[in-house]
């Protein structure tokens, strides 16, 4: 197994924390591997007390038939979609009412209701320019713990495919 210390340099002989190989820390419910995310996306987003999230790192797993969201790397800790403030879009893709888009309240059904109307979707550009002028906030926003830009432009391709 390919393990990591966490101690810095000058701890010294301090006890150190060990922590596994993020390519060796699958999901514990569907073993797949997960994304990285910080602490502070899983504290803003968990509905659950904070004194149960512990200083260790987590995964989130974007299976859609997987009930886990998060995970810590040690497989001790799973949050499942009801520990989540926000639906998770990457478990309910094909529910209109999920936000694609968390900083901008896009759904399914909103991008779905303009390609409708228009057979094309300006959401992309939309999300795009207010990334450019500092009003995004996916890190902390979106359960992933990054950006939606592609997850938006996997829901227009698929209406693009089905039209």
């Amino acid at each position: 197994m390919n393990e990591t210390c966490l101690c810095p340099p000058q701890a010294g002989a301090a006890t150190c924390e060990w922590r596994v190989s993020p390519s060796r820390a699958p999901c514990p419910t569907c073993q797949k591997t997960g994304r990285s995310v910080d602490l502070p996306t899983l504290k803003a987003l968990l509905a659950v007390p904070l004194t149960e999230v512990r200083p260790v790192e987590y995964r989130f797993c974007r299976t859609p038939d997987c009930p886990t969201v998060y995970y810590s790397i040690d497989g001790a800790q799973r949050f499942g979609e009801n520990d989540v403030r926000e639906r998770v879009y990457q478990k309910r893709q094909t529910d209109d009412d999920v936000f694609v888009c968390y900083c901008f309240r896009h759904t399914v059904g909103s991008i779905k209701e303009e390609f409708a109307r228009t057979h094309t979707s300006t959401v992309v550009a939309a999300v795009t320019a207010g990334i450019e002028v500092g009003q995004c906030a996916c890190e902390i926003r979106n359960p992933q713990g990054s950006c939606c830009l592609g997850n938006i432009r996997a829901v227009a391709q698929r209406l693009e495919t089905e039209a």
